[in-house]
């Protein structure tokens, strides 16, 4: 393994990202893409470099991702997560700023599962007395 390379994940729903950041000029790559080319919505796109923007760091650190499961949104949640996580490994007094935030927080929603004798989750069968 590299010198100078921290690990760290990050998970949102049902999505798990690993990040390794290492000493760079800010190229980000995700499952072996551009971070551009895999996430095609700006917003998402937005939410990945959130923390670097946050902590100003964006132009410090190259970024390796692998991503898998859940959807867009929530591999970029997962991403965003696993990201502040390595700054804060990299540099502790980035841990109280990113925390204020709310990028240290893992959204551990996920899809709750349909019951026995339920249409759904909670939707049950129309009841009918007579």
């Amino acid at each position: 393994m590299e010198e100078n390379v921290i690990y760290a994940t990050g998970k949102r729903k049902t999505a798990i990202a690993r990040a390794w950041l290492k000493p760079g000029n800010g190229k980000i790559t995700v499952n072996g893409r551009d971070v551009d080319d895999y996430f095609t919505t700006f917003l998402v796109r937005k939410i990945v470099r959130s923390p670097l923007a946050f902590t100003e760091t964006a132009e410090k650190f190259d970024i390796n991702m692998k991503i898998a499961g859940g959807g867009m949104t929530g591999q970029a949640g997962a991403a965003r997560h696993a990201v502040s996580k390595a700054l804060t490994l990299f540099q502790t007094d980035l841990r109280q700023p990113l925390k204020a935030a709310g990028f240290l927080k893992r959204d551990a929603r996920k899809k709750e599962r349909k019951k026995y004798g339920q249409r759904g989750a909670r939707a049950n069968y129309q009841f009918s007395k007579r």
